[in-house]
């Protein structure tokens, strides 16, 4: 399954935001600058994220965007169904009821195979994003960045 790029810049937003502080409004200018991304396609992945609940949005020129809830209570899969939606990944086009190979209509009574088998990864791939949320992502991040967190917050103070 490939996800969209935005997902990748969704995700580390949130983090960025939880950085910034709880009172702190971050503009989508000023996250996409931190990875040097372009700045009105990371804002369509933040209102996603506005839409699904994960941020909040405050227009005018201290507006900006904050995280509406803590990141234990935001898994990877709300961000990802946020940005890429929630349709499934497989669709099955029955095409097994197609052509010269479609057989007797009585053999298409059960569920496609295929599709039945694809159903069962997709699910176990979206229980597993569904277990982890974002802070567990955001202490593995500073595990591995101490100085992260920090170097964003005087970043942003610096202009």
């Amino acid at each position: 399954m490939k996800m969209s790029e935005g997902v990748e810049w969704a995700l580390h937003s949130c983090v960025n935001l939880a950085w910034s502080g709880p009172d702190r409004a971050v503009s989508a200018a000023r996250l996409a600058a931190w990875h040097d991304l372009p700045a009105a396609y990371l804002n369509k992945q933040l209102q996603a994220l506005a839409r699904a609940g994960i941020v909040t949005s405050t227009p005018g020129p201290r507006g900006g965007f904050r995280l509406a809830r803590p990141l234990d209570a935001i898994s990877l899969m709300d961000v990802v169904a946020a940005v890429e939606g929630p349709e499934e990944a497989f669709r099955c086009a029955e095409i097994r009821q197609q052509g010269p190979g479609a057989g007797a209509p009585a053999a298409h009574t059960a569920d496609c195979a295929i599709a039945h088998a694809m159903t069962r990864a997709e699910m176990a791939w979206r229980r597993a994003l569904a277990a982890q949320n974002l802070d567990e992502i955001r202490q593995q991040a500073e595990r591995q960045a101490p100085e992260a967190p920090e170097r964003l917050r005087a970043w942003l103070a610096a202009r």
